[in-house]
């Protein structure tokens, strides 16, 4: 499972997907949403605004990701 750290106390599964290279502008976070299977916490998701906190899973085709808070 990888880690990513966020320094706020949320962000929004399209800021995730743009985070971590899935997608690279808005309109392409739209079209991820809608042709793939992502799961928050082993739940399908496909709100881009969907906001992600500390602990949550994301799992998008077999990677996970395990938000964290990092304060610095």
């Amino acid at each position: 499972m990888k880690e990513v750290k966020i320094t706020s106390d949320y962000i929004t599964l399209g800021q995730f997907l743009k985070l971590t290279d899935f997608a690279s502008s808005g309109g392409e976070v739209k079209y991820l949403l809608s042709s793939l299977e992502i799961y928050v916490n082993q739940e399908l998701e496909n709100r881009r605004g969907k906001k992600l906190y500390h602990n949550d899973v994301v799992k998008i085709d077999e990677i996970s990701f395990k938000i964290t808070y990092d304060n610095q």
